[in-house]
């Protein structure tokens, strides 16, 4: 023992000794409990990625994770706090005497509610799946950009990293692990000219960096990010979608496909931009899943262990790894139909099944109208803005979108009314124009349901009354050429029929 971890023992002892106080300890930081107070200390260890070896360097790291972490959860960081010693030798949190600690002043907040507690006991609400990607995308808004090269140039040293780090031990298949470092630093070659550039655009942030669904809790209803990485800048210093991809993979690794398709769908709404990238997110995640892996791996060696729950972990995430890297072939999916259908509700149901991983992207004509005014997607926009021109103008941007997710080999569901030959056609163009059969299909209801279900509405981005659905009633649509699909019945039934259509097709 150093003297620096002595020195250590004795503040927790005497931290201990306050009756309540609960003491969890982690590889680099011991916390201790009291009340609705939690005091994290810096642990006097030397890793190779990180030193909390002297009390001076210790200090500086509880000031970064206040700086880090504060502007992304107030409710939780406070402040950096002194442990003091008075010359008799007592010892006072935030004290008058000598300096012989430092510590995080935090809030605690109720565990059972973090993301990985909530996932593991059912689906995710979709509101807070839209509001974790709001938050996600707001915290790549606000992060400082850097220079994309010193990122770009350590992907590969991530991929041979979690190549050696899943070796250790021999749990795993040398041969697999072996075939997926090949595949991902394929992967990489193919996409580095895609990821310098996003480096030269601003994309390269100093992001969160640990994004897994424990470091997202919910407090206030609202989810807050926390635990970002202070102990290394270039560690959390990457692509934003780098960022975003642990989440999306954690998502996908507890089973919660549907929050993690919301979770996209969502960020691009805030950065249509992302579209253009969406090509790099198997390869991230893959990288992702891998390091959670080989950090479950690493956890064998502590001797209460739980042996088969480890591996068992482990290779969940080494098999989603895997699943990642060899994303399949991408699909167009067309929804169509008058207002009231079912449209959206079905195109959000559907899009999780549609690979590749995490689910199809939702273009969806009411919200690329409300974006086309500038105003917010349960904004009213005037009759006017439904005129033909800018009809028009709202089928190019849906087109030009969708080609833009499937040059970067993402599926697409086109969510719209549909109603006129050229606009089903113009997909059909697109769909051949990539080599990606067009899956159409066309929701039908009887007028009553139809109007029911919009006067039901609350928050919708749709501008379409019950009016709207009656005059609708008069359009000459045509011959359609696409599935038709009767949605006249519950959500379930809807999403099953349109399954077993796309299977057929």
């Amino acid at each position: 023992m150093t003297d620096e971890t002595a020195a250590q023992e004795r503040i927790f002892a005497a931290l201990c000794a306050h009756p309540g106080v609960t003491r969890i300890d982690t590889h680099a930081a011991s916390v201790f409990l009291d009340g609705t107070r939690a005091l994290k200390i810096k642990r006097a260890v030397r890793f190779p990625f990180l030193d909390y070896s002297t009390l001076e360097k210790r200090k500086t790291a509880c000031e970064e994770e206040i700086r880090i972490n504060r502007p992304l959860a107030p409710q939780i960081y406070h402040r950096v706090v002194a442990i003091t010693e008075a010359t008799d030798g007592s010892l006072t949190v935030d004290g008058s005497g000598r300096p012989v600690e430092y510590a995080v002043d935090m809030s605690r907040f109720d565990e059972s509610r973090t993301l990985d507690h909530l996932a593991k006991a059912g689906p995710l609400d979709a509101n807070l799946a839209s509001a974790t990607a709001d938050a996600i995308a707001a915290s790549h808004a606000a992060a400082p950009r850097a220079d994309g090269e010193p990122w770009v140039s350590s992907i590969p040293g991530l991929i041979d990293g979690n190549s050696c780090g899943l070796r250790n031990g021999n749990h795993l298949e040398a041969g697999v692990i072996e075939q997926l470092g090949k595949a991902s630093h394929a992967m990489f070659l193919r996409l580095r000219p895609l990821l310098e550039e996003r480096g030269r655009q601003g994309f390269v942030r100093r992001c969160h960096g640990d994004l897994h669904l424990a470091n997202i809790v919910l407090i206030g209803e609202q989810p807050v990010l926390f635990d970002a990485i202070e102990f290394d800048a270039q560690m959390a210093t990457v692509d934003v979608l780098y960022d975003l991809a642990f989440t999306l993979m954690d998502l996908l690794s507890h089973d919660q496909a549907a929050a993690a398709n919301i979770v996209l769908n969502q960020y691009l709404t805030a950065s249509v931009e992302t579209l253009d990238a969406l090509a790099t997110l198997p390869l991230f995640m893959s990288i992702r899943a891998a390091i959670r892996a080989q950090v479950a791996l690493a956890r064998l060696t502590r001797p209460d262990a739980d042996r088969s729950g480890i591996l068992g972990g482990a290779r969940r995430y080494f098999d989603l790894a895997r699943a990642l890297i060899v994303p399949p072939a991408p699909r167009l999916i067309a929804v169509g139909g008058l207002s009231g259908t079912g449209k959206s509700v079905l195109a959000r149901s559907l899009a999780p099944y549609v690979a590749p991983q995490p689910g199809a992207v939702v273009l969806r004509s009411d919200v690329v109208r409300k974006q086309l005014f500038q105003v917010g997607h349960t904004d009213r926009l005037p009759p006017s803005t439904y005129r033909p021109d800018v009809t028009a103008r709202v089928y190019e941007l849906l087109a030009q979108r969708a080609r833009q997710a499937l040059a970067q080999g993402h599926s697409v569901i086109v969510d719209a009314v549909f109603a006129r030959e050229s606009e089903r056609d113009e997909l059909a163009a697109l769909g051949r124009e990539f080599n990606v059969p067009l899956s159409g299909l066309f929701l039908v209801a009887d007028l009553a349901t139809r109007q029911g279900r919009i006067g039901g509405r609350q928050g919708d981005a749709s501008d379409a009354t019950q009016e709207v659905a009656a005059q609708q009633e008069h359009y000459n649509i045509g011959h359609v050429g696409w599935a038709t699909i009767d949605a006249s019945g519950t959500q379930e039934q809807t999403l099953q029929s349109c399954r077993d259509a796309i299977a057929r097709q």
